[in-house]
């Protein structure tokens, strides 16, 4: 599925104006001056007024009347709320009505940027090429393989899979087109190719509440084998092409239990070979890349620990590879008869890498050492090779180290090389390999480089470039400034800045329109990486920016650990210090100024919306966690318990009163907000979308402003929207009021400068 951004993979839709609507108060609005040029008057209903019902919450001494906590019905069905929310998206749409022609013309331009027919790189998987299509005006891929002339073998980096009527012809194993028409919202999670070739399992999501059901079809004609498993997370793995291993959730969506599934059997006789009961854990499975392990991983935010299932004989029990330590988190893979273990600890912040003979589990010698300066991020093994991905002053940094012959003993690594990139800031990630192969396959990109597909050749250290993302209407990466800045927290701290900016249309003069962005949670880090979506802004002269905030991973784990529990509110204090360094050094206009982040980057974007709601023009805030306190004492909404060890357990005093402090439903005060644009997803199990909506609705009794507040509720989709990557264009509409609103656009906008006319946000 095509992502229009980290922040915004949600969209607007009108589909509501084509069902009867709730009947609600309309009204004339007087429109700006830069948009009576376009039309000087137009009818829109009231924003809606939610009711308010007491709902009284008391905790250490401390009353709290939530008197929205009636939005939340967890059956999605109740009359009364499901009515609240279409009001809004019918206020939402109105109020973008007038901008309809522009939203068409980003449309086209946003697709115009699209090679709708396309393929990835394909990559050797026994006897076959494997890849995936799309095809021009089809919103799904197919996935598709060609037999290989040669047969098996590591292949080349100059190797290119040939096509025309002597070659193999290709099979398309899968179209997830033709399922997805059955369809409103359509997601394939897992995919997996059974280790003969002929079966397909893959994981499918019809309502985009992440509880998937697998099917498993065979890979010549596409016919379904067996009864489908249902019920599933989405990890998925073939233990041999008999047996399926893949993990259950409970009642709270929380990954539990590992099953072990034969084909042909029923479900309610599957072996379940692990039961997680601590709720603040959750399980991952994971195929060591030599394809001879399973790895289960049970982990909470401080702790984990791995066992593993060695698929000689797939009908054995789970063993230990790493036991449970309290504030130990270990990451294992696998190579010959060695286990390498990435271990942090409190001590070890940044992890260290250990080898042991399998074995001999105890038998573990240090191969990396701790470096308070660099964070182990990640490994990928190979049957000569070890390759380390690393990171260091907020960049990845990949080195191959030769390993010696498997059955050998690991005493040491040898000194590694190191693959160079060309830009000062970029992205760089694993893509799937071949384990017996010495070729790492992996992506590179930056804020102006397009994704790119490279093959290295670890034995002559060679990288060959096999594909670049085509980004059409004539894209030149060459117009485009990336720079890295740093901004001064408030406790001294410097915090890293990706900007990225059309040369020839900007002034740094501090008159441009700037966007910036920001996360800062569970150590994910915010990549400086490519969005051809982006260029609808920044060729309209926005200055587009991340600000990369304690909270997230990028600068090591010190800085994830500096912006959770009781020192979360560095997360919201450095994105402050990060706009008022871009405002101060020119990069953008404090009237042209807008913030975006989604789930906990909405609660980013809420708190400091309530902290400084003077610094910004406008905001957008997607599925955003914006009511802490009340989610976070309720233990059966999803993820809330292995939270804890995220946000912190509000059953403490200490942590009580510190997360009531930025929750930022609990902080809207009465004062002016500057224009807001909030999302939800009505499936959504991460962020239920109550929250959203009783922000929205606080907001609306409190705020003393006149801007637009805008709220888009989606029936259809989950945390992630609506599927599909054409229905994702329909972000356009957020492009739309981004660039209306800023005032940057000869078509006219809502708020001017010196024009505040409506009642609200955008989307």
């Amino acid at each position: 599925m095509l992502q229009i951004g980290r922040a915004a993979s949600w969209a607007l839709d009108f589909r509501f104006l084509s069902r009867k609507q709730p009947s609600i108060q309309r009204r004339t609005v007087a429109l700006s001056k830069s948009s009576a040029s376009h039309t000087s008057n137009m009818t829109i209903p009231t924003p809606p007024i939610g009711e308010k019902v007491d709902h009284i919450m008391e905790m250490f001494g401390d009353v709290r009347n939530d008197q929205y906590y009636w939005l939340r019905d967890d059956s999605r069905s109740n009359p009364k709320v499901l009515s609240h929310l279409q009001q809004e998206n019918v206020y939402t749409n109105a109020v973008m009505a007038d901008t309809r022609q522009l939203q068409e013309e980003l449309y086209n331009e946003l697709r115009g940027r699209i090679q709708e027919a396309d393929m990835t790189v394909p990559l050797r998987k026994g006897t076959y090429f494997y890849y995936e299509k799309t095809l021009e005006g089809k919103q799904y891929k197919q996935h598709c393989r060609q037999l290989i002339v040669g047969g098996e073998g590591p292949g080349s980096v100059n190797e290119v899979m040939k096509t025309g009527p002597d070659e193999p012809v290709e099979e398309v194993v899968f179209d997830e087109n033709v399922e997805a028409e059955k369809h409103e919202y359509y997601h394939i999670g897992a995919f997996k190719v059974s280790p003969n070739h002929k079966m397909i399992a893959y994981a499918e999501d019809t309502k985009g509440d992440e509880i998937y059901t697998v099917y498993v079809i065979d890979a010549q004609n596409g016919e379904l084998i067996g009864s489908p498993l249902m019920g599933i997370a989405d990890s998925l793995e073939w233990a041999d092409s008999e047996t399926l291993v893949y993990i259950t959730m409970d009642d709270i969506h929380r990954p539990f239990k590992v099953w072990r599934h034969h084909l042909g059997s029923d479900q309610s006789d599957d072996t379940c070979l692990y039961h997680e009961k601590d709720e603040e854990f959750y399980l991952e499975l994971h195929q060591s890349e030599s394809k001879e392990y399973h790895f289960v991983v049970s982990g909470s935010k401080t702790t984990q620990f791995v066992l593993y299932l060695n698929l000689s004989d797939p009908r054995k029990e789970l063993k230990y590879v790493t036991q449970r330590v309290e504030g130990v988190d270990t990451v294992v893979s696998h190579r010959g008869n060695h286990f390498f273990i990435k271990r942090r600890s409190e001590e070890i912040f940044n992890s260290e890498l250990l080898v042991c003979p399998i074995d001999d589990l105890t038998a573990t010698t240090m191969l990396l050492p701790h470096r308070p300066s660099i964070k182990l991020q990640e490994l990928q093994a190979f049957k000569d090779y070890l390759v380390v991905y690393e990171r260091e002053n907020g960049l990845v940094k990949v080195t191959i180290y030769h390993l010696p012959p498997a059955g050998e003993p690991i005493k040491s690594l040898s000194s590694g090389q190191t693959i160079q990139f060309i830009d000062p800031i970029y992205s760089v990630s694993p893509v799937e390999s071949q384990f017996n192969s010495h070729i790492l396959r992996y992506e590179y990109g930056s804020l102006h480089t397009p994704p790119s597909i490279y093959d290295y050749d670890m034995n002559i250290g060679k990288s060959v470039l096999k594909k670049v993302e085509p980004v059409l209407g004539g894209f030149d990466k060459e117009k485009y400034e990336i720079l890295r800045k740093w901004a001064v927290a408030s406790d001294g701290t410097q915090v890293p800045i990706s900007i990225v900016y059309r040369k020839d249309m900007v002034k740094l003069d501090g008159t441009d329109p700037l966007l910036l962005y920001g996360y800062g949670s569970y150590e994910i880090c915010i990549e400086p990486d490519f969005r051809a979506t982006r260029l609808s802004l920044i060729d309209r002269g926005f200055v587009y920016a991340i600000a990369h905030i304690r909270g997230g991973g990028e600068m090591g784990r010190k800085w994830y650990e500096d912006g959770k529990l009781l020192k979360k509110k560095n997360t919201f204090t450095d994105f402050i210090a990060c706009a008022e360094y871009l405002l101060k050094n020119q990069f953008g206009s404090k009237e042209k100024i807008c913030i975006d982040g989604r789930s906990a980057g909405g609660l980013l974007i809420g708190a400091v919306l309530n902290m400084r709601p003077d610094l910004f023009k406008a905001a957008v805030a997607g599925v955003p966690f914006v009511d802490v306190v009340t989610t976070m004492l309720d233990s059966s909404i999803p993820l809330t318990t292995a939270e804890w060890e995220e946000w912190g357990d509000p059953r403490e005093e200490k942590f009580y009163f510190y997360m009531k402090s930025y929750s930022p439903v609990d902080n809207v005060q009465s004062q002016n907000y500057p224009n807001i644009l909030v999302t939800a997803g009505l499936n959504d199990p991460r962020v239920l979308y109550s929250e959203p909506a009783k922000y929205v609705a606080k907001l609306r009794e409190k705020k003393t402003d006149n801007n637009l507040l805008l709220f888009k509720c989606d029936f259809g989709a989950g945390h992630s929207s609506k599927s599909g990557r054409y229905i994702i264009f329909k972000m356009l509409k957020i492009f739309v009021r981004k660039v209306d609103l800023i005032g940057k656009h000869d078509e006219g906008s809502y708020m001017n400068d010196d024009d505040q006319d409506e009642s609200d946000k955008k989307d």
